[in-house]
Protein backbone atom coordinates (compact mmCIF):
# COMPACT_ATOMS: atom_id res chain seq x y z
CA UNK A 1 0.00 0.00 0.00
CA UNK A 2 2.59 2.74 1.07
CA UNK A 3 4.98 1.55 -1.80
CA UNK A 4 2.48 2.14 -4.03
CA UNK A 5 1.07 5.62 -2.97
CA UNK A 6 4.82 6.85 -2.59
CA UNK A 7 5.14 5.60 -6.47
CA UNK A 8 2.04 7.28 -7.63
CA UNK A 9 2.95 10.41 -5.83
CA UNK A 10 6.50 10.74 -7.17
CA UNK A 11 5.05 10.34 -10.97
CA UNK A 12 2.14 12.33 -10.51
CA UNK A 13 5.01 15.02 -9.78
CA UNK A 14 7.01 13.79 -12.23
CA UNK A 15 4.20 14.59 -14.56
CA UNK A 16 3.98 18.44 -13.38
CA UNK A 17 0.98 17.94 -11.07
CA UNK A 18 0.64 20.27 -7.83
CA UNK A 19 -0.32 18.24 -4.67
CA UNK A 20 -1.60 18.63 -1.39
CA UNK A 21 0.13 16.08 0.77
CA UNK A 22 -1.45 15.56 4.57
CA UNK A 23 0.10 13.10 6.61
CA UNK A 24 0.14 12.03 10.88
CA UNK A 25 0.21 14.89 13.21
CA UNK A 26 0.15 18.40 12.27
CA UNK A 27 3.77 20.22 12.51
CA UNK A 28 4.75 22.92 15.14
CA UNK A 29 6.92 25.50 13.34
CA UNK A 30 7.55 28.26 11.11
CA UNK A 31 7.74 26.00 8.51
CA UNK A 32 5.59 23.17 6.47
CA UNK A 33 8.58 19.74 6.52
CA UNK A 34 6.19 17.43 4.72
CA UNK A 35 3.19 17.12 6.97
CA UNK A 36 1.05 19.55 6.11
CA UNK A 37 2.70 20.67 2.62
CA UNK A 38 1.81 21.51 -0.95
CA UNK A 39 4.95 20.07 -3.55
CA UNK A 40 5.99 20.10 -6.73
CA UNK A 41 8.54 19.50 -8.83
CA UNK A 42 11.79 21.71 -8.41
CA UNK A 43 13.00 20.95 -11.92
CA UNK A 44 9.66 22.76 -13.51
CA UNK A 45 10.05 26.17 -14.60
CA UNK A 46 6.64 27.18 -14.19
CA UNK A 47 6.11 25.30 -10.92
CA UNK A 48 6.98 28.74 -9.40
CA UNK A 49 4.96 30.86 -10.83
CA UNK A 50 1.86 28.29 -10.94
CA UNK A 51 2.05 27.50 -7.19
CA UNK A 52 2.51 31.28 -6.54
CA UNK A 53 -0.58 32.61 -8.96
CA UNK A 54 -3.05 29.38 -8.60
CA UNK A 55 -2.38 28.25 -5.49
CA UNK A 56 -1.19 30.46 -3.09
CA UNK A 57 -2.46 33.78 -4.66
CA UNK A 58 0.17 35.88 -4.41
CA UNK A 59 2.99 37.46 -6.81
CA UNK A 60 4.61 35.15 -9.67
CA UNK A 61 8.36 35.96 -8.08
CA UNK A 62 7.92 34.61 -4.57
CA UNK A 63 10.51 32.12 -4.05
CA UNK A 64 9.92 28.47 -2.67
CA UNK A 65 12.06 26.35 -0.58
CA UNK A 66 13.39 22.56 -1.27
CA UNK A 67 13.35 19.42 0.59
CA UNK A 68 16.47 17.70 -0.39
CA UNK A 69 17.49 14.13 0.68
CA UNK A 70 20.24 14.95 3.43
CA UNK A 71 22.81 12.35 1.45
CA UNK A 72 22.68 14.40 -1.77
CA UNK A 73 22.64 17.85 -0.53
CA UNK A 74 26.02 18.52 -0.85
CA UNK A 75 25.80 17.73 -4.10
CA UNK A 76 23.33 20.22 -5.08
CA UNK A 77 24.24 23.19 -2.59
CA UNK A 78 26.92 24.49 -0.92
CA UNK A 79 26.21 22.78 2.35
CA UNK A 80 27.23 19.86 4.31
CA UNK A 81 25.36 19.62 7.15
CA UNK A 82 21.61 18.90 8.36
CA UNK A 83 18.74 21.39 7.83
CA UNK A 84 15.89 19.92 9.24
CA UNK A 85 13.77 22.75 10.10
CA UNK A 86 13.90 24.37 6.49
CA UNK A 87 15.53 27.42 8.41
CA UNK A 88 19.22 27.86 7.12
CA UNK A 89 20.06 29.42 3.32
CA UNK A 90 22.76 28.15 1.43
CA UNK A 91 24.06 28.77 -2.46
CA UNK A 92 23.40 26.42 -5.39
CA UNK A 93 26.88 24.80 -6.60
CA UNK A 94 28.17 26.15 -9.49
CA UNK A 95 27.60 23.75 -11.47
CA UNK A 96 24.14 23.39 -11.05
CA UNK A 97 23.60 26.74 -11.79
CA UNK A 98 22.45 28.29 -15.16
CA UNK A 99 24.89 30.84 -16.51
CA UNK A 100 22.67 34.20 -17.74
CA UNK A 101 23.43 35.78 -20.83
CA UNK A 102 24.33 38.96 -21.85
CA UNK A 103 20.91 39.71 -23.10
CA UNK A 104 19.15 38.24 -19.88
CA UNK A 105 21.68 40.18 -17.81
CA UNK A 106 20.06 43.67 -19.29
CA UNK A 107 16.86 42.50 -18.39
CA UNK A 108 14.96 44.44 -15.61
CA UNK A 109 12.18 44.06 -13.31
CA UNK A 110 9.93 40.65 -13.51
CA UNK A 111 11.46 39.67 -16.74
CA UNK A 112 14.78 39.30 -14.95
CA UNK A 113 13.18 37.56 -11.91
CA UNK A 114 11.82 34.54 -14.49
CA UNK A 115 14.79 33.31 -15.79
CA UNK A 116 15.50 30.55 -14.46
CA UNK A 117 19.14 30.51 -12.26
CA UNK A 118 19.64 26.84 -11.85
CA UNK A 119 18.73 22.86 -13.03
CA UNK A 120 16.00 23.35 -10.28
CA UNK A 121 14.45 26.97 -10.95
CA UNK A 122 11.26 26.68 -8.75
CA UNK A 123 13.89 26.92 -5.62
CA UNK A 124 15.93 28.63 -6.90
CA UNK A 125 16.47 32.49 -5.59
CA UNK A 126 17.96 35.37 -7.57
CA UNK A 127 21.20 35.85 -5.97
CA UNK A 128 21.35 31.70 -6.62
CA UNK A 129 20.16 31.14 -2.68
CA UNK A 130 17.76 28.41 -1.27
CA UNK A 131 16.74 27.63 2.01
CA UNK A 132 16.99 24.26 2.52
CA UNK A 133 14.98 21.52 4.76
CA UNK A 134 17.14 18.19 4.59
CA UNK A 135 15.16 15.14 5.23
CA UNK A 136 16.65 11.78 5.92
CA UNK A 137 13.72 9.89 6.76
CA UNK A 138 13.87 9.84 10.83
CA UNK A 139 11.32 11.35 11.09
CA UNK A 140 7.99 11.71 8.59
CA UNK A 141 9.30 8.51 6.78
CA UNK A 142 6.52 8.23 4.16
CA UNK A 143 7.84 11.23 3.51
CA UNK A 144 11.27 10.78 2.73
CA UNK A 145 10.57 6.92 0.98
CA UNK A 146 8.03 9.22 -1.72
CA UNK A 147 11.12 11.36 -2.07
CA UNK A 148 13.71 8.40 -2.52
CA UNK A 149 10.88 7.00 -4.83
CA UNK A 150 10.71 10.57 -7.58
CA UNK A 151 14.94 10.42 -6.82
CA UNK A 152 14.93 6.84 -8.00
CA UNK A 153 12.94 8.12 -11.65
CA UNK A 154 14.36 11.32 -12.18
CA UNK A 155 17.95 11.37 -10.70
CA UNK A 156 16.62 15.09 -8.64
CA UNK A 157 16.47 14.46 -4.95
CA UNK A 158 14.60 17.45 -4.29
CA UNK A 159 11.08 18.63 -4.79
CA UNK A 160 9.36 22.15 -4.00
CA UNK A 161 7.86 22.09 -0.41
CA UNK A 162 5.50 24.92 0.50
CA UNK A 163 3.20 25.19 3.67
CA UNK A 164 -0.36 23.96 3.05
CA UNK A 165 -2.34 26.69 3.01
CA UNK A 166 -2.88 30.02 0.89
CA UNK A 167 -1.74 33.58 0.99
CA UNK A 168 -3.23 35.03 4.31
CA UNK A 169 -4.83 32.02 5.67
CA UNK A 170 -2.90 29.66 8.45
CA UNK A 171 -1.54 25.95 7.86
CA UNK A 172 -4.42 23.32 7.42
CA UNK A 173 -5.19 21.64 10.36
CA UNK A 174 -7.99 19.05 9.89
CA UNK A 175 -8.55 16.62 7.08
CA UNK A 176 -11.51 18.77 6.44
CA UNK A 177 -9.32 22.18 6.17
CA UNK A 178 -6.86 20.32 3.75
CA UNK A 179 -9.96 19.41 1.23
CA UNK A 180 -11.11 22.67 1.58
CA UNK A 181 -8.09 24.21 0.83
CA UNK A 182 -7.64 21.70 -1.99
CA UNK A 183 -10.82 22.63 -3.73
CA UNK A 184 -10.93 26.50 -3.30
CA UNK A 185 -7.48 26.31 -5.45
CA UNK A 186 -5.75 24.73 -8.76
CA UNK A 187 -4.15 21.79 -6.72
CA UNK A 188 -4.02 18.75 -8.77
CA UNK A 189 -4.43 15.76 -6.58
CA UNK A 190 -5.11 15.72 -2.40
CA UNK A 191 -2.97 12.95 -0.68
CA UNK A 192 -4.77 12.09 2.45
CA UNK A 193 -3.04 10.20 4.29
CA UNK A 194 -3.92 6.75 2.53
CA UNK A 195 -5.83 8.14 -0.09
CA UNK A 196 -5.55 10.09 -3.87
CA UNK A 197 -7.77 12.37 -4.52
CA UNK A 198 -8.61 13.49 -7.90
CA UNK A 199 -9.92 17.42 -8.55
CA UNK A 200 -11.76 16.42 -11.86
CA UNK A 201 -13.63 13.03 -9.59
CA UNK A 202 -14.71 15.92 -7.18
CA UNK A 203 -18.32 17.39 -6.73
CA UNK A 204 -18.52 21.15 -7.95
CA UNK A 205 -17.38 23.34 -4.64
CA UNK A 206 -20.03 26.17 -3.89
CA UNK A 207 -19.10 28.45 -1.22
CA UNK A 208 -21.95 31.23 -0.66
CA UNK A 209 -19.29 34.30 0.33
CA UNK A 210 -15.77 35.28 -0.74
CA UNK A 211 -13.77 33.14 1.17
CA UNK A 212 -10.60 35.66 0.22
CA UNK A 213 -12.16 38.22 2.58
CA UNK A 214 -11.76 35.91 5.53
CA UNK A 215 -7.95 36.40 6.70
CA UNK A 216 -5.83 39.83 5.83
CA UNK A 217 -3.38 38.95 3.52
CA UNK A 218 0.13 39.01 4.67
Amino acid sequence: MEEDLCDDVAKRLETGEIIGWFQGRMEFGPRALGARSIIGDARNPEMQKKMNLKIKYRESFRPFAPSVLLEHVSEWFEHDKESPYMLMVAPVRKEKRVPMTDEQRNLFGIDKLNIPRSDVPAVTHVDYSARIQTVDGRYNQRYHRMMKRFYENTGCPMIVNTSFNVRGEPIVCTPGNAYRCFMRTEMDTLVLGDFVLLKGEQPEWKEGKNWRNEFELD
